[in-house]
Protein backbone atom coordinates (compact mmCIF):
# COMPACT_ATOMS: atom_id res chain seq x y z
CA UNK A 1 0.00 0.00 0.00
CA UNK A 2 2.99 2.31 0.39
CA UNK A 3 3.28 2.41 -3.39
CA UNK A 4 -0.28 3.71 -3.81
CA UNK A 5 -1.93 0.52 -4.96
CA UNK A 6 -3.40 -2.68 -3.62
CA UNK A 7 -3.83 -6.12 -5.18
CA UNK A 8 -7.04 -8.07 -4.56
CA UNK A 9 -7.53 -11.49 -6.15
CA UNK A 10 -4.75 -10.77 -8.64
CA UNK A 11 -6.17 -7.39 -9.69
CA UNK A 12 -4.03 -4.34 -8.94
CA UNK A 13 -6.03 -1.24 -8.15
CA UNK A 14 -4.84 2.33 -7.53
CA UNK A 15 -5.54 3.85 -4.14
CA UNK A 16 -6.70 7.43 -3.64
CA UNK A 17 -4.11 9.99 -2.51
CA UNK A 18 -5.67 10.15 0.95
CA UNK A 19 -5.80 6.55 2.06
CA UNK A 20 -5.57 5.11 5.55
CA UNK A 21 -5.99 1.62 6.94
CA UNK A 22 -7.25 1.19 10.48
CA UNK A 23 -6.91 -2.34 11.80
CA UNK A 24 -8.14 -3.77 15.07
CA UNK A 25 -6.14 -6.15 17.22
CA UNK A 26 -7.56 -8.85 19.46
CA UNK A 27 -5.67 -10.03 22.52
CA UNK A 28 -3.39 -12.90 21.52
CA UNK A 29 -4.83 -15.11 24.27
CA UNK A 30 -8.11 -15.42 22.36
CA UNK A 31 -8.78 -18.77 20.71
CA UNK A 32 -7.94 -18.60 17.01
CA UNK A 33 -5.93 -15.39 17.34
CA UNK A 34 -2.30 -15.41 16.27
CA UNK A 35 0.33 -12.69 16.47
CA UNK A 36 1.34 -10.94 13.26
CA UNK A 37 4.91 -11.47 12.05
CA UNK A 38 7.36 -8.70 12.98
CA UNK A 39 7.71 -7.59 9.35
CA UNK A 40 3.96 -6.91 9.15
CA UNK A 41 3.78 -5.18 12.54
CA UNK A 42 6.58 -2.85 11.45
CA UNK A 43 4.40 -1.55 8.61
CA UNK A 44 1.79 -0.07 10.97
CA UNK A 45 2.58 3.57 11.73
CA UNK A 46 0.97 3.66 15.20
CA UNK A 47 -0.65 1.35 17.69
CA UNK A 48 -3.29 3.27 19.59
CA UNK A 49 -5.25 1.88 22.50
CA UNK A 50 -8.82 3.05 22.64
CA UNK A 51 -10.02 0.81 25.46
CA UNK A 52 -13.58 0.31 26.59
CA UNK A 53 -16.11 3.13 26.77
CA UNK A 54 -17.12 4.46 30.18
CA UNK A 55 -20.35 2.84 31.44
CA UNK A 56 -22.37 6.04 30.90
CA UNK A 57 -21.13 6.26 27.28
CA UNK A 58 -21.83 2.59 26.67
CA UNK A 59 -25.36 3.10 27.99
CA UNK A 60 -25.87 5.87 25.41
CA UNK A 61 -24.62 3.49 22.71
CA UNK A 62 -27.13 0.86 23.81
CA UNK A 63 -30.02 3.33 23.62
CA UNK A 64 -28.89 4.99 20.37
CA UNK A 65 -31.48 4.16 17.73
CA UNK A 66 -29.79 5.59 14.63
CA UNK A 67 -26.15 4.85 15.53
CA UNK A 68 -25.18 3.67 12.05
CA UNK A 69 -27.07 6.45 10.26
CA UNK A 70 -25.36 9.09 12.41
CA UNK A 71 -21.93 7.79 11.41
CA UNK A 72 -22.69 8.74 7.80
CA UNK A 73 -23.73 12.26 8.82
CA UNK A 74 -20.50 13.26 10.57
CA UNK A 75 -19.25 16.64 9.35
CA UNK A 76 -15.69 16.96 8.07
CA UNK A 77 -13.36 19.08 10.16
CA UNK A 78 -10.82 19.46 7.34
CA UNK A 79 -11.15 19.43 3.58
CA UNK A 80 -9.17 17.01 1.42
CA UNK A 81 -7.02 19.92 0.27
CA UNK A 82 -6.26 20.92 3.88
CA UNK A 83 -5.20 17.36 4.74
CA UNK A 84 -2.95 17.26 1.67
CA UNK A 85 -1.37 20.58 2.72
CA UNK A 86 -0.74 19.22 6.22
CA UNK A 87 0.87 16.11 4.73
CA UNK A 88 3.26 18.35 2.80
CA UNK A 89 3.94 20.50 5.87
CA UNK A 90 4.89 17.72 8.29
CA UNK A 91 8.24 16.71 6.70
CA UNK A 92 9.25 20.40 6.68
CA UNK A 93 8.93 20.73 10.47
CA UNK A 94 12.37 21.43 11.95
CA UNK A 95 13.97 18.90 14.23
CA UNK A 96 17.18 19.92 15.94
CA UNK A 97 20.16 17.61 15.54
CA UNK A 98 20.22 17.05 19.31
CA UNK A 99 16.66 15.66 19.05
CA UNK A 100 17.65 13.41 16.16
CA UNK A 101 20.42 12.08 18.42
CA UNK A 102 17.88 11.68 21.24
CA UNK A 103 15.65 9.58 18.96
CA UNK A 104 18.63 7.49 17.85
CA UNK A 105 19.58 6.84 21.48
CA UNK A 106 16.04 5.69 22.27
CA UNK A 107 15.96 3.41 19.23
CA UNK A 108 19.41 2.00 19.98
CA UNK A 109 18.34 1.36 23.57
CA UNK A 110 15.68 -1.02 22.19
CA UNK A 111 18.35 -2.80 20.16
CA UNK A 112 20.68 -3.18 23.14
CA UNK A 113 18.16 -3.99 25.89
CA UNK A 114 18.32 -7.43 27.49
CA UNK A 115 14.51 -7.35 27.67
CA UNK A 116 14.17 -7.01 23.90
CA UNK A 117 14.94 -9.79 21.45
CA UNK A 118 14.40 -7.62 18.36
CA UNK A 119 14.72 -3.84 18.53
CA UNK A 120 13.21 -1.06 16.46
CA UNK A 121 13.98 -1.09 12.73
CA UNK A 122 15.20 1.93 10.72
CA UNK A 123 11.61 2.29 9.46
CA UNK A 124 10.54 2.74 13.09
CA UNK A 125 13.19 5.42 13.56
CA UNK A 126 11.96 7.36 10.53
CA UNK A 127 8.34 7.07 11.61
CA UNK A 128 9.17 8.29 15.13
CA UNK A 129 10.68 11.42 13.58
CA UNK A 130 7.65 11.90 11.32
CA UNK A 131 5.18 11.36 14.19
CA UNK A 132 7.02 13.91 16.37
CA UNK A 133 6.88 16.40 13.49
CA UNK A 134 3.15 15.77 13.01
CA UNK A 135 2.56 16.16 16.74
CA UNK A 136 4.34 19.53 16.66
CA UNK A 137 2.03 20.66 13.84
CA UNK A 138 -1.02 19.92 16.01
CA UNK A 139 0.28 22.57 18.42
CA UNK A 140 0.95 25.10 15.67
CA UNK A 141 4.74 24.83 15.90
CA UNK A 142 7.21 24.57 13.02
CA UNK A 143 9.77 22.77 15.20
CA UNK A 144 9.90 19.63 17.37
CA UNK A 145 10.46 19.71 21.14
CA UNK A 146 11.38 16.73 23.38
CA UNK A 147 7.81 16.45 24.66
CA UNK A 148 6.61 15.80 21.09
CA UNK A 149 8.87 12.76 20.94
CA UNK A 150 7.81 11.56 24.39
CA UNK A 151 4.13 11.90 23.44
CA UNK A 152 4.40 9.62 20.40
CA UNK A 153 7.22 7.23 21.32
CA UNK A 154 5.03 4.45 22.78
CA UNK A 155 2.38 4.42 20.01
CA UNK A 156 5.11 4.46 17.34
CA UNK A 157 7.62 2.02 18.85
CA UNK A 158 5.93 -0.41 21.25
CA UNK A 159 4.56 -2.71 18.54
CA UNK A 160 7.93 -2.73 16.74
CA UNK A 161 9.89 -4.55 19.44
CA UNK A 162 9.92 -8.26 20.18
CA UNK A 163 10.18 -8.93 23.89
CA UNK A 164 12.43 -11.72 25.12
CA UNK A 165 9.86 -14.40 25.99
CA UNK A 166 12.36 -16.08 28.34
CA UNK A 167 12.12 -13.01 30.58
CA UNK A 168 8.46 -12.09 30.13
CA UNK A 169 6.68 -15.20 28.90
CA UNK A 170 4.38 -14.56 25.97
CA UNK A 171 4.70 -10.83 25.24
CA UNK A 172 1.71 -8.62 25.88
CA UNK A 173 0.94 -5.10 24.76
CA UNK A 174 1.36 -3.52 28.20
CA UNK A 175 4.77 -5.13 28.67
CA UNK A 176 6.12 -3.63 25.44
CA UNK A 177 4.67 -0.24 26.42
CA UNK A 178 6.37 -0.50 29.80
CA UNK A 179 9.71 -1.46 28.28
CA UNK A 180 9.62 1.50 25.88
CA UNK A 181 8.69 3.85 28.74
CA UNK A 182 11.54 2.53 30.91
CA UNK A 183 14.07 2.85 28.09
CA UNK A 184 12.97 6.43 27.37
CA UNK A 185 13.40 7.34 31.05
CA UNK A 186 17.03 6.17 30.88
CA UNK A 187 17.92 8.34 27.87
CA UNK A 188 18.93 11.89 28.87
CA UNK A 189 16.73 14.57 27.33
CA UNK A 190 18.75 17.19 25.41
CA UNK A 191 18.63 20.72 26.75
Amino acid sequence: MNDGRVTIDGNTLPLPELFMVIATQNPVEYHGTYPLPEAQLDRFFLRLKIGYPLPEHEKKIIHEKDLYDRAHKIDSVLSTKEVEELQKTVPEIRIDESLVDYILKIVNATRNSKSVKLGVSPRGTLLLVRAAQAYAVTFGRDYVVPDDIKAVVVPVLSHRIVIDSNLYGFSRINESDGIINELVKKVPVPV
